[in-house]
């Protein structure tokens, strides 16, 4: 997986990845919403061990998506457009969902909170979207990362990530503490280690990741490692007390198993072939939402009572066994989905259409002009 003739060229099976990852990233927040997982200091049973299982492999998507930006970005390039269509998607779903919740009477937001009104009309200053804040930002910065990256050695770059790895990922690893700068993931300079790692990838592949077979074992390897530490941590504090904080490491973002489970699914897909079709011409329409339906579901006036909603049409996950809570999972996350990326179409087209009628104006010469100083 080095270097390649299509460059900047998205290919159908990461643009399928792309749509698993949000599907990943959906359950996640649905395992939380509807404490599925085993907690510290809390009894837990055999669905709270089975979501844990599901956890253990899902958790690899927020990396999985700064993988795929990384790894197609660092051979593009940078487009003053492209911020400002990330910015105004933000913006149309921070704005206006809660003025349709309130329009139909469904508003679940607390009124009269000003700084709620400040995260609904600066969601990236107020990280509304902590992961909308993050991308922006290192989208911003892709200009700089590239530019070092290219004239670095292949040793320079290998040190410089190792180094930036060890800092934000590697030591948090294994010491059972929490660190007053460690952000389990959640910010900008966890991005740009991964946005290194996949650029370096792109640029001279890596041998783990070097047959299908390796690949998917990287991925399943650790997964089953971050859900055997995970549980074992958890029953370990049941019986000692102990590790109750650490129980919840193998599931930050920056753990160092879930950024190599996470380059191994993402170097398995790059074996995937889809050939063209009907599933080719779904995954076509489907991907440019995927972004969509995370704005949709994750809108602070959102995040916390989409599951309530789901389980008010049909029934709560508390009452069924293990074999209703998987089919409890995959109708929640497909209704999620599907909806996210209805609306998200009804965006997509809004904003063709104003692009269309702003394409001549003085203010889209402008962009164009400072996009041409990026080529």
């Amino acid at each position: 997986m080095g270097k390649e003739k299509d460059r900047g060229k998205r290919r159908l099976n990461y643009e399928l990845l792309r749509i698993i990852a949000m599907l990943m990233v959906i359950t996640l927040h649905y395992l939380s919403h509807t404490n599925m997982l085993l907690l510290p200091g809390e009894e837990g049973g055999s669905k709270q061990i089975a979501g844990m299982l599901l956890e253990s492999f899902c958790i690899v998507a927020v990396n999985v998506y700064v993988l795929i930006s990384g790894y197609f970005l660092v051979e593009a390039g940078f487009k003053v457009k492209r911020v400002l269509i990330l910015i105004g998607q933000v913006l149309f779903y921070a704005i206006l969902i809660p003025l349709i919740m309130m329009g139909t009477g469904i508003f679940a937001g607390e009124g009269g909170d000003f700084y709620r009104l400040l995260q609904y009309v600066f969601p990236l200053e107020t990280e509304h979207y902590w992961f909308a804040t993050s991308y922006v930002l290192l989208y911003l910065f892709s200009p700089l990362i590239n530019a070092a990256v290219k004239t670095m050695s292949r040793k320079q770059l290998q040190i410089a990530i190792g180094g930036l790895l060890l800092l934000f990922g590697g030591i948090k690893s294994i010491v059972p503490v929490q660190f007053v700068t460690d952000r389990a993931g959640y910010d900008f300079g966890w991005f740009l280690c991964v946005y290194l790692v996949a650029a370096y990838i792109r640029l001279y592949g890596w041998k783990p990741i070097g047959s299908r077979e390796k690949a998917w074992g990287l991925y399943i390897g650790c997964g089953l490692l971050i859900f055997a530490i995970g549980t074992g941590a958890y029953f370990i504090n049941r019986a000692t007390g102990l590790l109750g904080y650490y129980m919840e490491v193998p599931y930050h973002y920056n753990y160092i198993l879930c950024l190599l489970g996470a380059i191994g699914l993402f170097g398995a897909f790059g074996y995937v072939k889809i050939p063209q079709g009907l599933f080719a011409r779904i995954i076509v329409k489907l991907s440019p939402l995927t972004f969509g339906v995370y704005l949709f579901h994750e809108h602070i006036d959102i995040r916390n009572v989409w599951t309530v909603w789901v389980e008010d049409f049909i029934g709560p996950v508390a009452e069924a066994g293990v074999g209703g809570f998987v089919l409890h999972w995959i109708i929640s996350i497909l209704v999620i989905y599907i909806a996210g990326s209805f609306i998200d179409g009804i965006r997509l087209n809004i904003f063709r259409y104003m692009g269309r009628h702003l394409e001549k104006s003085r203010a889209a010469g402008w962009v164009r002009g400072l996009d041409g100083e990026f080529r």
